[in-house]
């Protein structure tokens, strides 16, 4: 990866601010007019104003409709009809859904649309006789609504932050397969709300990023300000990569910017930017770095998690070296059942995350064949009936063995039942095989179709077809007919090729 050295890029500079918007509807062209003229030069937070106007109800739904982000609304009561202007609030509040625009009836016909009446059945913010909106009294009117627009967004885009955090945090702590994004974007949302920035500033006047560093590869975690694939983005990242990677973070923070490493075990694994338009306190800056910790502690716990995780499959894979070790006649067996219960699992509607432990699980349907006799394994003819009692005492054991671990549930099942048919005449219960899980049913169909593809002691490989053959002959007998429908799919396209050819072989093929 290339890290830029040297001065802050160009490509940092801070955007544009977006203006405030302000709908002005009402049918007479001077009292638009002169709204405009009275309230030219209007600033607020640092941003200026844009006044939108409607010459009726009608025209004002067009511009909501284009202007989602509308701060205030002045609306004259008598337009196209008497009471345009208080159908057009009712259409904001109960059809559009829009309880944050601050709406202001302004009339010049108070007698219509009396101030109490008006104000007891209609969800507005204010009313004011056009009489008395002077030069002054309009400026506060305006910057009034525009205030209490800011802090409701702000209220609002907080809640959301905070909701994405609690959603996601329970499953941090349990170390589960947690959606980082998720909590990541929810600290972003909420580092916006903390800082005091409505929805439309997290939008235009600040940008952040939250992104962990692996090795040499940076994964965007959460982004805000709509710049994340952009040329903009790319410079913001390998600035702050080579920032934290040589420790000058301190060197660049300043009232309206912030670098934040996150790290685990004092080590750097990535960071946090923040670019705001308006000063940061010192109070905003505090509380960004408690939250930039909650990311750090996140990512600290994923990787906690992902140790576990790598040591469960160890344990697997150890467990399943040793089964097929000890019947090496099996030679890549173990793997290619893997794939396979892998594969139909997707193709039968299953999550690849999900697919992936059944063929976990799958991975150790045989290990109970520790307990079984090399001679009784690796004889080259028929086994006699006591032989053959013998061999199905390995899903006892498998059972057996896997039973200290509750994670192992799934594989236990495996282990036990896989040789179970779907008429009840399997072993080792004689339990059909619709009453058990769809994991273990497709082990059943994977594992005989490979035994039929390998070389045995006992016998030649099968060929392709007539391997097909016997599963299709077994569907709805021996197996679950939709699992050997999907299998053969699923042959039929190709995909299973080369584990095929391996099985002929008796090799073992990485994963």
């Amino acid at each position: 990866m290339k890290l830029v050295k040297g001065n802050k890029p160009d490509a940092l500079s801070p955007p544009q601010v977006p203006n405030w918007k302000l709908l002005v509807v009402d049918d007479e062209p001077d009292v638009i007019a002169l709204t405009q003229l009275n309230l030219k030069g209007f600033r607020f937070a640092g941003r200026e104003i844009d006044i939108l106007p409607a010459r009726s109800a009608y025209e004002a739904r067009a511009l909501l409709a284009e202007h989602p982000d509308i701060a205030v609304a002045l609306i004259d009561v008598v337009m196209e009809t008497d009471d345009a202007g208080l159908r057009l609030v009712e259409y904001i509040r109960n059809e559009l859904h829009n309880q944050m625009l601050r709406i202001v009836i302004r009339t010049g016909q108070p007698g219509i649309a009396p101030e109490r009446f008006v104000i007891d059945h209609y969800d507005i913010d204010d009313y004011k006789d056009k009489t008395e909106l002077t030069t002054t009294r309009l400026y506060t009117t305006v910057r009034t609504a525009i205030k209490s627009y800011r802090d409701l967004k702000t209220i609002d885009l907080n809640r959301l932050g905070l909701s994405h955090v609690l959603s996601a945090a329970p499953d941090i702590y349990r170390l589960a397969n947690t959606p980082l994004n998720q909590f990541f974007e929810g600290i972003l949302t909420q580092i916006v709300g903390l800082c005091h920035l409505s929805e439309t500033s997290c939008l235009g006047t600040l940008d952040g990023v939250v992104a962990t560093l692996d090795g040499q590869e940076i994964s965007v975690r959460a982004a805000c300000g709509g710049f994340a694939d952009s040329k903009r983005f790319d410079d913001i990242r390998d600035y702050c990569t080579a920032l934290i990677r040589t420790g000058k973070t301190d060197a660049v923070n300043s009232d309206r910017v912030m670098v934040i490493p996150l790290t685990i075990a004092a080590n750097p694994v990535g960071f946090v930017y923040i670019e705001a338009q308006n000063p940061l306190t010192t109070s905003d800056r505090d509380l960004i770095q408690v939250l930039s910790h909650q990311c750090s502690s996140a990512l600290e716990n994923k990787r906690l998690h992902l140790e576990v995780q790598e040591s469960f499959d160890h344990a697997i894979d150890m467990l399943a070296e040793v089964a097929e070790f000890k019947d090496k006649t099996t030679g890549g067996h173990i793997s290619r059942i893997d794939h396979y219960t892998r594969a139909v699992a997707v193709e039968l509607g299953i999550s690849p995350e999900e697919a992936e432990i059944w063929g976990k699980a799958s991975r150790l349907h045989d290990v109970g064949k520790v307990g079984i006799s090399d001679a009784i394994l690796q004889k080259p003819g028929p086994l006699t009936p006591e032989e053959f009692a013998e061999i199905q005492r390995h899903t006892h054991i498998g059972a057996s063995i896997l039973a200290h671990d509750q994670f192992m549930a799934q594989a236990r099942e495996i282990a036990y039942c896989h040789h179970e048919r779907w008429d009840g005449k399997g072993y080792p219960e004689g339990r059909p095989s619709r009453e058990l899980s769809l994991a273990t049913r497709i082990v059943s169909v994977v594992d005989v179709f490979d035994a039929l593809m390998s070389p045995r002691p006992y016998k030649s490989p099968w060929t392709l077809d007539a391997a097909m053959s016997a599963l299709e002959s077994g569907a709805g007998t021996q197996f679950d007919p939709a699992v050997v429908a999907a299998f053969l799919t699923i042959l039929r396209r190709g995909d299973f090729d080369r584990h095929i050819e391996s099985s002929r072989q008796g090799v073992t093929l990485a994963m």
